[in-house]
């Protein structure tokens, strides 16, 4: 079952309510099921919460994700692991491709200078591309996080019909099984 599988990365719930630091920042909520819970609705919204804001270039990104999460009351710590999927090694791929997409959407055209991969250009840059990259993140955003949400619970369902129907051949073979050995004490 796709909980199993969860179950096997995600912290345990119970390790995760004696963090004094999630009490503290938490409070109450932390007892709250949803939280935690590992259902079809709760995994796939925190996954397309993660990804959502993993494209949005901001500084905290997995408080957002947090904060989004206890909102819409979905997994929690899906929500923010997610978030991961911005890092040093994909960062730069995902936001020039949030950036281009905003130019082109803007009908802008791209500066002339150089680009430099530090934070001083980025600051000094930041004026002018700021529109063209905030509109491409939070699109580029939207539409992969809907196809987590999506893929997400295809994935689920089709695992719970693969399930279902390994149970029923199971079934069927024991009734073979069962019939088979009826038959043979007969004679």
């Amino acid at each position: 079952m796709p909980k199993n599988l969860f179950r096997r990365f995600l912290p345990d719930r119970a390790w995760l309510g004696r963090q004094r630091s999630l009490q503290y920042a938490l409070g109450d909520l932390i007892h709250d099921p949803n939280l935690w819970n590992l259902n079809r609705r709760s995994v796939s919204g925190g996954i397309a919460i993660g990804v959502l804001i993993a494209w949005l270039p901001l500084p905290a990104q997995m408080a957002a994700a947090a904060l989004l999460a206890l909102s819409l009351r979905v997994n929690l710590p899906l929500a923010v692991i997610v978030t991961w999927i911005s890092n040093p090694l994909t960062m730069a791929p995902m936001y020039w491709s949030g950036y281009s997409l905003g130019v082109r959407l803007l009908g802008e055209r791209p500066p002339r200078s150089g680009f430099e991969p530090s934070v001083q250009w980025f600051m000094a840059e930041f004026y002018r591309i700021w529109e063209p990259l905030l509109l491409g993140c939070l699109l580029l955003g939207a539409l992969s996080a809907a196809t987590a949400y999506a893929l997400t619970r295809l994935l689920w369902r089709w695992q719970i019909l693969r399930q279902i129907n390994r149970r029923a051949r199971l079934r069927r073979a024991r009734r073979r099984g069962a019939g088979n050995r009826g038959a043979e004490s007969d004679d």
